[in-house]
């Protein structure tokens, strides 16, 4: 993997991911369809001589309990069934036994099927073992901007997904408080570094074939208290 490229974005710096064949799909990756102008951090999926590429950073930093939140630019309602973009946390080193523990994820993606819901709110548990648990909802939008955002403690995590770049409660699309007995067991407790990514499902092209693109005009953490 290509470790040098690193961006500026939102106060952190970013990792961007450029390797070929790896997951998550698996896809072809590029740092060429990562950048920074006025509008923000784009991701963008691209065809190039048969291949399709996707976009994909990471914080250099690992960061904790706290509120996350993503404001999104883009049709993201509108996205092939193929297209997947996520918003989440993830562990900066992955033992054989830990994989599909500790995430946090939203994620916009139909999963391959236009009959699926296309808003996604799942929780990975801490520890080897368990199922992840999620929740499910259909979203249609009226323009180009959303915020995604989640709250995460040791006990619960709430999340958020709302028309427009706001920091209140107005205008929600849909929201879940994720709060099961075993909290220790079911969310993560370690610090995590956050992801951005626009990838494929599966690693298949766009069923209508073409290029998919997203801004991310901002990012927010605020420390849990």
């Amino acid at each position: 993997m290509d470790d040098t490229k690193i961006i500026n974005f939102s106060g952190y710096e970013w990792q961007v991911k450029d390797n070929v064949t790896v997951g998550p799909g698996p896809n072809n990756w590029s740092s060429d369809n990562v950048w920074i102008d006025k509008d923000g951090l784009h991701l963008k999926i691209t065809q190039q001589d048969g291949k399709w590429y996707c976009a994909e950073v990471y914080t250099t930093m690992n960061l904790g309990f706290g509120k996350y939140q993503f404001y999104v630019i883009g049709r993201i309602d509108q996205f092939d069934p193929n297209i997947v973009l996520g918003l989440f946390n993830y562990p900066e080193f992955v033992a054989p036994n830990q994989e599909e523990t500790n995430e946090i994820d939203i994620e916009v993606a139909r999963w391959g099927s236009s009959e699926n819901p296309n808003g996604n709110f799942v929780v990975w548990p801490s520890v080897p073992g368990l199922k992840r648990d999620w929740h499910n909802f259909s979203f249609s939008l009226n323009g180009n901007y959303t915020t995604h955002r989640f709250n995460w403690s040791s006990k619960k995590v709430d999340f958020q997904s709302l028309h427009g770049h706001t920091n209140n409660n107005e205008h929600q699309i849909d929201a879940w408080t994720y709060q099961p007995d075993d909290s220790l067991k079911r969310i993560p407790q370690q610090p995590l570094r956050v992801h951005m990514n626009l990838w494929l499902f599966q690693g298949q092209p766009p069923t209508d074939l073409q290029e998919v693109e997203v801004i991310i005009s901002n990012f927010q953490f605020i420390p849990a208290s």
